[in-house]
């Protein structure tokens, strides 16, 4: 008797479960190795070579690519859920806020592979530039905030462009303040949610002017 040749859907299903076993693969060397992840260590870390890997990401930006939609994909759907709990409108900022915080504090070495290059490149391994990677997840972010805002607030007859500066300038500060905390720890997290959230309520625009100041 012959064998049963697998089908293009069982191939298609093994190929998958291969990928995915890649990446957890690639996670566990990102958390230890951070942005001086490398693909021979990744190859070494699946027990495969690393001709296997290019095979299924193509090179390190694919892998890269990968990663970043697997590890977004996580992050934005506990963005949803903090946004869509039943509580006042502040405190989902400021669950929202604080998610996006305890993110990259629980897996900074994940986030700095994600938002920051090495110092160098591996031996036998091109520079890779993620700055050229980390604009578009960034602007994933931005558009699904957006679109979330949009569903949620009445912004009047400009409702779709406002939302789309507002989720853009979110995630940017969101990002950025993020970055400066995570590197230097200046304060409490719950400090920074709740600073960042009282920037977001119009505190600025609330706020008076420095006696003697040039004003703002």
């Amino acid at each position: 008797m012959g064998t049963t040749q697998p089908t293009d859907q069982q191939r298609s299903a093994d190929h998958r479960e291969r990928r995915r076993e890649l990446l957890e693969a690639a996670d566990r060397v990102v958390l230890r190795d951070g942005p001086g992840a490398s693909m021979n260590a990744i190859a070494a870390e699946a027990g495969i070579t690393k001709p296997i890997l290019y095979r299924h990401f193509g090179d390190k930006g694919g892998l890269y690519a990968a990663l970043a939609k697997r590890h977004t994909d996580a992050l934005l759907a506990s963005l949803r859920a903090a946004l869509d709990a039943p509580a006042e409108r502040r405190e989902r900022v400021e669950a929202t806020l604080d998610t996006y915080l305890a993110a990259i504090e629980a897996r900074p070495q994940v986030y700095r592979f994600l938002m920051h290059p090495s110092e160098a490149p591996s031996p036998g391994e091109q520079g890779f530039d993620v700055g050229l990677h980390s604009a578009p997840l960034l602007r994933r972010l931005g558009e699904e905030l957006a679109e979330v805002i949009e569903e949620r607030v009445d912004l009047g007859p400009q409702s779709a462009e406002l939302a789309r500066v507002w989720g853009h300038g979110i995630v940017g500060m969101m990002h950025a303040a993020g970055d400066w905390w995570l590197g230097e720890r200046p304060c409490p997290r719950e400090q920074l949610v709740r600073s960042l959230a009282d920037l977001l309520w119009g505190r600025l625009a609330a706020a008076g002017n420095r006696v003697g100041g040039p004003g703002f």
